[in-house]
């Protein structure tokens, strides 16, 4: 009953009833007038800090059973005789060496991030921290003066002249990485990239791979302003991205991993929800978001990539309101959290509405029979190259656009297959020629 309490006050409160059968009918209890005081003194002496839960007496078909009933204790983690325990799927649980650390940061308002790093304010890249200071003094929530290490001290990223371990991950030279993989299928790689950079510039860098490896199609209004729109909204991409980096456990070895299929697209990093935050509550508009990073956090809502705190899956729900055809999957697996955007249904391609000219003005004729194949940025370089130059072959191609032959030969058997490449005559002799599908994809590019 004791080891229950503890994991009560250590997870998020609760109750434990005594006199009750495993199937929660009253079985009897003998209350005297000294027993709640028994009760109070034996958790008292089994807990540090001492906990005092408010116990009711209370009649069940006859028969009295006592309720003990605990909130979260404000300073945590507590102790049943030198051991700890929390609450998880109905059973208590032995708390590990990390998860008493993490409770003893939460209940300081200490953070991961705020440790000290082995490098020195000479190791951090100067001009990166310029460019971050000018950003956060033109958002306004924060006055900068100009001495770099007066502002680093007052952000915090400083403390006591040492480097703190967000001042290192945003402007040194961390040890963790991005990778970034496209997918053709769970064991066939296209492309991939390792991102190791320091923060303000790795999230920078994934998003351009991944614009790189997901489909954009254009439409048109009545004004002829074209209109882009991603295969999946690049600011949910964005607020996925700050939330690997932000809030990962850096006190794991394993990179931040984002996978790229026709059909889907998995940000997976490690570090399960800190605190009390669980999956299900990342669905509520009023989710409360602990920070096992405050420093990370902190730094790029300054520069206005993060609007507020905890309410980065709320924007993202919001922002998939126009991607109907997108499903939002979040699940914990072991220790790490993972989140997968899945196209559920086929998107339908926007429709360019006619446009009605002056009967008096020549009108050029449509291409009869074309309609836009969206391309990727890689597929249009590519049908670019051989446009100018059909008898381009392969190896060749790979060297101009700086990429493997395989991935070379992957894009195009894609681009055959959505129709707007073709291959005439042999393998040496042949050439290459975009059908008008193909003209037209690079034409709307112009």
């Amino acid at each position: 009953m004791i080891i229950s309490l503890v994991a009560f006050a250590n997870t998020g409160g609760g109750k434990v009833i005594v006199g009750v059968d495993d199937n929660g009918r009253p079985c009897g209890l003998d209350v005297g007038p000294e027993t709640v005081q028994r009760y109070l003194n034996e958790i008292k002496v089994a807990t540090y800090p001492q906990l005092m839960p408010k116990i009711l007496v209370e009649k069940r078909e006859g028969t009295s059973v006592l309720v003990f009933e605990i909130s979260e204790y404000p300073v945590k983690p507590v102790a049943y005789k030198n051991r700890y325990y929390k609450r998880a799927h109905n059973s208590n649980h032995l708390l590990t060496l990390d998860e008493i650390v993490a409770l003893q940061q939460q209940t300081l308002a200490v953070s991961f991030d705020a440790g000290f790093s082995q490098a020195t304010v000479g190791d951090l890249d100067v001009g990166l921290i310029e460019r971050f200071l000018d950003r956060v003094n033109s958002r306004g929530r924060v006055t900068l003066r100009d001495d770099m290490l007066t502002n680093l001290v007052k952000l915090r990223l400083v403390r006591d002249g040492k480097v703190t371990l967000a001042a290192e991950l945003l402007f040194g030279a961390p040890e963790i990485a991005i990778r970034i993989g496209r997918f053709k299928s769970a064991a066939t790689i296209i492309d991939d990239n390792v991102v190791r950079a320091p923060l303000v510039r790795a999230v920078e860098e994934a998003l351009t791979f991944i614009k790189k490896h997901i489909n954009l199609s254009y439409s048109f209004d009545g004004n002829l302003q074209r209109k882009e729109r991603w295969q999946y909204p690049l600011e949910a991409l964005r607020e996925l991205l700050l939330n690997a980096v932000v809030h990962r456990d850096y006190r794991s070895a394993s990179d931040v991993v984002i996978k790229i299929f026709d059909d889907r697209l998995v940000f997976t990093n490690p570090g399960k929800l800190f605190g009390n935050l669980r999956v299900e509550d990342l669905q509520r508009d009023d989710y409360v978001s602990s920070l096992r990073n405050r420093l990370l956090a902190e730094a790029f809502y300054l520069t206005g990539d993060i609007e507020r705190y905890g309410t980065g899956f709320v924007r993202i729900r919001e922002i998939l309101q126009a991607y109907p055809e997108i499903a939002l999957r979040v699940e914990e697996m072991g220790d790490f959290f993972k989140v997968e955007l899945r196209q559920v249904e086929p998107v339908t391609p926007p429709v360019t509405p006619p446009i009605t000219l002056p009967i008096t003005l020549p009108i050029t004729p449509p291409i009869s029979g074309v309609g836009l194949i969206p391309v990727t940025d890689l597929e249009r370089r590519i049908l670019v190259l051989l446009h100018d130059r059909p008898t381009l072959t392969g190896s060749k191609l790979a060297e101009d656009l700086g990429i493997g032959r395989g991935t070379v030969k992957e894009y195009l058997r894609r681009l055959k297959a959505k129709g707007v490449l073709v291959r005439e005559g042999s393998t040496r002799t042949g050439r290459w020629r975009l059908t008008e599908a193909g003209r037209a994809a690079i034409d709307h590019d112009e």
